[in-house]
């Protein structure tokens, strides 16, 4: 869904692994984590980290399973409760990147 909508994914298998892949490249401008990842931080921890090192990212939060409100996610942050239309994931990338 993301490269459909014309922007490149990189993944990662963790939250720790997110977190390096922003530590070597610097270039990323939208970090999209489950809630529930594995490693030693979850997918919420991680946008809470990732926003106090890097205020400039932008944050989607998604899960199946719980729906966290806005008052829970870091500022600016964006949930999206499964499933999501792939309209409305392309919408909010394009707004979190304009």
């Amino acid at each position: 869904m993301i490269e459909d909508a014309r922007f490149e994914a990189l993944e990662a298998a963790n939250a720790d692994e997110a977190f390096l892949v922003q530590e070597n490249r610097g270039d990323v401008r939208i970090i999209f984590t489950d809630v529930h990842m594995p490693g030693s931080m979850d997918g919420l921890r991680l946008a809470y980290v990732v926003r106090n090192r890097w205020p400039s990212i932008k944050i989607i939060v998604t899960s199946g399973q719980i729906i966290v409100p806005e008052m829970e996610l870091p500022t600016g942050g964006r949930f999206f409760s499964k499933p999501y239309q792939e309209s409305d994931l392309a919408r909010v990338l394009n707004e979190l990147a304009a």
